[in-house]
Order: C-alpha cells, then structure tokens, then sequence
C-alpha cells in the first residue's frame, strides 16, 4: 500500500495541482504563491487512497489518459495492479473467445461475472487478484501465469522483447520496477504541459467550462523534475 501510494501521489500532484503561470513550470514554482500546495495535495490523497485504494488507482489512470506513452508500455501496463475493470471490458475477448487466460482463474472469473441477477448490472472485479491493494510488480508474475485480466495483459507477451521485460520485471526484488514506473509516469506529466491561457481548471472534468468572460481559468501542472521529488520512497 505505502509504494502504490506514493505513486499515486505523484499523478495526483501532475493533475491537480494548478497555477497561473506565463513561463515554463519548473521546480519550486509554488513557493511564494502557495508554500504549502505540495504538503496540502499529499495529505488529501493519502486520506483518500487510505480511505479507499480506488482513488489511487482512478488518480494513475487519468494521467494515462491525458498522455499516454508508448515507448514506456510494459512499465505502465504494471498499474493494471490495482484498480477494478468491470466484467463487460474482458468477458468479450477472454472469457467467451478462446484465449490463453488460465483456466481457473477464468472459472472464478465466470462464477463473479454472472453473479448477479439483473441484466443491467455490469459487476467490477479486482484487475489483480493476488495483491488487489497494491501497485506493485505481482502484475508480471499474474500474466506469466496468464492471469492477466484484460487482452492487453496477455498482449505482453506476443513478441521475444516484451516477454523478455515482463519476466524481468516478475523478478524483480530491489523495487527497480517501482523506481522505473515513477519515471514513466513523471515523463507522461511532461507531455505538452499547458499553462497561462492555453488550459483550465475544468469545473467538471467531462466538459469544457462555458466562457462567461474574457477571463479564463487559468492551468498549470508541475513539470516533471519536480514531481520526481516524490518518488525517494
């Protein structure tokens, strides 16, 4: 729990901290407009994934959203280690299609998918089922075991090279794996960074926020160095 929530605190602190700013962002930005931004953005969150680990989770995959990076994607497929995926994204292509999904863990995957009644209901299940609370490197070890939930787990490993990072990462034993995904994730916060008028702070994050005036809500998310700050865990 302590590593996944340190990681989430360092997608939290990409997405929602926010400033006017006319120049680029850089490290220690904040220090005269708002000292204690950083220290009031890691209580709330450490409050919120203890309270619920979904939160941590939900925090990781909107920065995957807003910038995803290929060139990272076996780091960044380890996220799938915490978080829950409703059963209509997998039954499709690992439960009703042939697939290399492991037999058991497909059955167990069955009996909770169909658990419920009503045609209506779409039941969320756990996308690790060994550490479900943990973003941690178990991930790897579930999709050598082909346990992997969803087809982008077991698309891993469909060539030599991915295989290959996927056992390394399996392996792995001094936290490298903790250490390479925070990099990843501090490179996606670096992606086309808006600040001043190009961005805004969404009252609701769907929607762009109606323009009443001239005067736009103005955004800025920390720049990348600075959140590596957050990783000496």
């Amino acid at each position: 729990m302590a590593a996944g929530l340190n990681l989430a605190l360092v997608a939290s602190c990409a997405l929602l901290l926010a400033a006017s700013c006319h120049g680029a962002l850089e490290v220690g930005y904040y220090r005269k407009t708002c000292p204690r931004a950083e220290a009031i953005v890691r209580g709330e969150v450490t409050r919120a994934v203890t309270a619920d680990a979904g939160v941590g989770a939900g925090l990781i995959r909107l920065l995957f959203h807003d910038c995803y990076v290929q060139e990272d994607m076996v780091t960044l497929s380890g996220a799938h280690s915490v978080g829950r995926a409703h059963c209509s994204s997998f039954i499709k292509d690992r439960l009703a299609a042939p697939s290399t999904i492991n037999g058991t863990f497909a059955s167990s995957l069955r009996r909770r998918c169909l658990a419920q009644t009503r045609t209506s209901d779409d039941p969320a299940v756990s996308q690790d089922a060994v550490t479900a609370a943990s973003l941690d490197s178990q991930y790897y070890k579930n999709v050598l075991a082909n346990m992997g939930l969803l087809t982008s787990d077991a698309a891993l490993l469909s060539s030599p090279e991915t295989t290959r990072m996927v056992r390394d990462n399996a392996a792995d034993t001094n936290r490298q794996w903790e250490r390479n995904f925070g990099r990843a994730m501090v490179k996606m916060a670096d992606i086309e960074v808006k600040t001043g008028a190009h961005g805004e702070i969404r009252k609701r994050c769907r929607f762009v926020n109606k323009r009443v005036n001239s005067n736009k809500t103005k955004l800025g998310r920390l720049h990348g160095p600075y959140l590596y700050n957050y990783l000496l865990f």
